[in-house]
Order: C-alpha cells, then structure tokens, then sequence
C-alpha cells in the first residue's frame, strides 16, 4: 500500500494591532489600524494560512491613573468602563474579526509580564539605578532629544513634547534599567540581515538612524505612582508602561503558561503607527533578544490620518468618532476608503468630500451597480440561473486572463502589506467588467434569437467575473460580498464565501452554470445630499 501524502503545513500568520491606551474613546485613526490588520487577516485567512489576529487595550501607566482620578473612579474601574462602553464596541462598528482581545488588566498577562521579567533579572539584562529626565505623560515616555522642543504661547519658556506639544516633566527616580545599550550590534546587524524587519523604507532608515546614534539603558520600573504591574522582586516599583504593554504580544500567545500555543503563533507581524515605531522596532526585539525569544517577522509603521493638515486627535478636536462616518456611509464604505484613498505607510488626509465621492463613483456605481445590472440581466433573459458559456472569443478571454492577473498582483501586494495597491488591482477587474459589459451590450444581444448564445457567454463571463470579485473584495468589504455571494447562488454551489481560497480566485469558471440567483439587495445605497451635508458638518 502507497503511504498517503503527507498535508502540506499551513503558512502562520500572527498579526497583531498595538494595543489601544483607554484613556479617551476611540476615533478613526484607531479605527484605521484596526481596519488595515482585519483586511490583512481576512486575506490569509481566506487564504487557508493559520491566522491569528490580536488586538486589545493598554490600561496601566500615568496617564491612565490621572484620567481616572479627573473622573473621581478608581483606574479599573475607568478601564472597565472604557473598555465594555467604547473600545469593544468599536470592533463592531468596523467588523474587526479579531481572534483575541488583550487587556494589560488580564491575569494572563500579568503573570507573563512577571515571568519576563524575572526571567530578565535572572540572567543579569537588569540593575538598579537613579535616573533625572524629562518626561512626556501623553506619550507615558522619556523623551529623547530630537523630540524636545522649546514651548510656544502659554507655555513659553518651558520644554514641551514635540508629538503633544506640552509640557515636559522632570522626573527623578530610583528605578530598574534594563541593559537595551548591550543590544545596540545585534540590532543594527538584525536591521542589515533582514531589510524588509522594518517598513516600509522610510521608517527602517529612521530606526538604523536613532540606533547609530548610540543606545542608552531604558528606565523599566516607577515608584512614583503604584497603577501598574508590580516588579516580581521588589514590589515597591511599578513595571514602565510601555514594557509592560509590549509583552501583550506574547502573553496573549501562551508565554510562560502555554508552550504549545506560544510556538505556533510567535513570532508575529506589529502593524503600529509611525508615532510608536521606535517602541516596536528598537525596544521590543532588545526586549525578546534579552529573554532568548524570537523577534518579530515583521514590524510595519503607517502614517497618521490627518484632518485639516493635523493629525487626528481628540485634544486638538480633529478626532472623528468612527461611527459619524458609519452611520451615514455604512461600515463597508469605511472600510474601503481608508484602505484605498490612503497609501499604507504614508501619511493620508481625510475629507468628507472625497470619502462621499468615492462612495458614489467607486463602490455605488463601479462595484454596486455593475452587480446589479449582470444579476438582473441573468433574471431577465435566464430565468435568475448562471448562464452556461460557449465560445470563448477575444473580449471574453481578456477578462478571464486578467481576473488571474489581479489576483496573483493583489496577492503579492498584501504579502508586502500594501492594502491599497491590493485593493487598486481588483478595481481593474471591477473596471474591465463595467467596460466589457458596455462593449458587448447584452441587452441589444437578447433582441436577435441568433445571438442567444453569445448572449449566454457574455453574461456567464459578466457572473463569473462577479464571483471572483466577491471573493477578492471579502477581506475589504464583507458585508457587501456576503450579499453579493448569497444572491449569485455561490454558497450552495462553491461553500460559504470566507472559506473560498482567495488566492485562487482568479481560477475561471468555478460557478456552475445552473446556479439559482436569488434578487440582489442593493450594495451601497444612494445616500441623499441631506444625510452627507449633516454627516460632514458633525
């Protein structure tokens, strides 16, 4: 007897988002890292990749204790609250299909933060010491130089943080340090071995930069305020924020308590904003290559969304609260706009003007109305079943060759994180459909008996077309792909949609000809000028 074929192993993929500071409810440039890792998930998941995907919330640290105590509760309490009333919520609003949801507040991670840095301390990485700087509490870290600036107006005279322009406090402390300057080799070496660790570009030659200038040890310990993970061996210090919150990535992976689990998820891809990058890219793998672990796969730095030439923020009220977008546009025409009006790794501005444009021309009459017509021409000259093909002509193969294109491109392009150059692909079939559906004119067929089977191949090119553009844009818009599957009769024939091989989405002629079609319901509504002036002027 032949012995069987072994399976071929599953690629991995763990993604994570950072995870979110509760001291204020969520606005959309949270809601566009989220989006940007779901889409990224979505696609290895469909993909067949064992995917993992973590999000969650940091909840330790100053600025959390004196937002809590502004609001007279206690800092759980303020978290709790936060956390049940904004951040979760959030994950809905946007359909984040998160596999894991992280608190800094989790015994699970409490317990791993104490075991790493135990482990740390053990094998000589840590050293007491007395440390004076300037201290930034929105950013909850000591800032170097290059971010010190001399404040302006109101605050004249003093040193104000760069990134939240106010001002700096001068801490004086006896802490914990842990030995990142020992690191500085291996991590300029890791950078030079494997090029793409950072992205994109840009933010790796920052990193190289700020780390040939020298490392200093990192403070690692507080004692001037007790929210926080106590240190294993000396309980009158609190664990820094920010080491604490690192470690999510691996407590919520079985660190310490799961060795199974950790390895078959460690290491991961960071997907983090560029204000954050230097945490995730110099301190985290010193961090990991301190305990003996494994770094990163991948650290992936995008830029800010900007409102008004600022970044998004709710102290400088630029902040936009996702669902005054998604009650008017849907959480589909949210999810596209960002991933594909701004390129990933670059700074974006937002408009209400161009997010409602592109809803009209690009997703109602691109993608919406191109569905709706083909689905309603297959009622109307088919009796709503998927025509059967004949022969294949010039027009018809053209489609067919490109929807492989798209798909192998747009696949590529996610496996370099580049969402929007994925996106941008499968518009082309979205356009050559539209294009070949005006050239060939199916409805001016269906007038000559004569032509009733080209009138068949055109329309089951049209269906076909649609199937792999309902599998291709499932990881950017689910909702609008899931109506789109169940009409064209696919999950009885093909499966349910998530479960599609999306990299062989462009293999042609999966539909059957046969399939029952079910009517359509409308994929993005018209959305009247009143609802978008109120939308825009919130």
């Amino acid at each position: 007897m032949e012995a069987m074929p072994e399976t071929p192993e599953r690629k991995r993929f763990f993604l994570t988002t950072p995870i979110f500071y509760v001291n204020d409810a969520p606005h959309i440039g949270h809601a566009y890292t989220e989006v940007a890792a779901d889409v990224l998930a979505r696609w290895h998941r469909q993909a067949g990749d064992d995917t993992w995907f973590l999000t969650g919330t940091d909840e330790h640290g100053q600025k959390i204790l004196r937002t809590a105590t502004a609001n007279g509760v206690a800092p759980k309490e303020w978290a709790d609250r936060l956390v049940e009333s904004a951040w979760k919520p959030l994950l809905g609003t946007i359909d984040i299909s998160n596999d894991d949801f992280i608190r800094t507040t989790d015994e699970r991670h409490e317990t791993g933060v104490a075991k790493f840095l135990q482990k740390l301390y053990d094998d000589g990485h840590v050293y007491a010491g007395e440390f004076e700087a300037l201290y930034c509490v929105g950013c909850e870290e000591f800032k170097p130089k290059s971010e010190i600036v001399d404040g302006e107006g109101a605050f004249a005279g003093e040193k104000v943080c760069l990134i939240h322009s106010k001002p700096l406090e001068l801490l004086q402390e006896k802490n914990y340090f842990f030995k990142m300057s020992a690191f500085q080799d291996r991590l300029l070496a890791l950078y030079e071995e494997r090029p793409d660790f950072v992205q994109p570009a840009s933010a790796r030659n920052e990193v190289v930069a700020f780390v040939q200038q020298g490392l200093e040890d990192l403070s690692i310990s507080r004692t001037s305020f007790d929210w926080g993970i106590p240190i294993p061996w000396d309980h009158s210090h609190v664990t820094y924020v920010w080491f604490d919150a690192l470690l999510n990535y691996v407590t919520a992976t079985g660190y310490g308590a799961d060795e199974e689990q950790f390895a078959r998820r460690w290491p991961g891809n960071h997907i983090v904003g560029k204000d954050i990058l230097r945490f995730h890219a110099v301190i985290w793998p010193a961090m990991l290559m301190a305990a003996g672990l494994e770094v990163p796969e991948h650290v992936f730095a995008h830029g800010w969304l900007l409102v008004g030439g600022e970044k998004m923020s709710k102290s400088k009220l630029t902040g936009i609260a996702p669902n005054e977008i998604t009650d008017t546009f849907g959480s589909d025409a949210f999810r596209y706009y960002f991933m594909r009006a701004i390129s990933f790794g670059h700074d974006g501005s937002f408009s209400w003007e161009d997010l409602s444009a592109r809803y009209q021309a690009e997703l109602a009459n691109g993608f919406g109305n191109l569905a709706s017509r083909v689905l309603a021409m297959n009622k109307k000259y088919f009796g709503a079943v998927m025509p059967e093909a004949g022969a294949e002509e010039e027009a018809d193969r053209a489609i067919r060759e490109l929807a492989s294109v798209v798909t192998a491109a747009a696949d590529a392009a996610i496996e370099r994180f580049a969402i929007h150059e994925a996106i941008a692909e499968v518009w082309r079939l979205v356009d050559a459909l539209n294009g070949y559906v005006q050239e060939q004119q199916p409805w001016a067929l269906a007038k000559d008996p004569a032509q009733q089977g080209r009138l068949a191949t055109v329309l089951a090119t049209a269906t076909e077309g649609l199937r792999a553009l309902a599998e291709l844009l499932h990881p950017v818009t689910p909702l609008a792909t899931a109506k789109l599957w169940e009409a064209l009769g696919a999950e009885g024939a093909l499966g349910r949609l998530e479960d599609q091989p999306i990299r062989e989405a462009g293999r042609w002629g999966r539909l059957p000809a046969g399939t029952p079609q079910q009517a359509l319901a409308v994929l993005f509504p018209r959305i009247e000028a009143q609802a978008e002036a109120e939308a825009a002027s919130k």
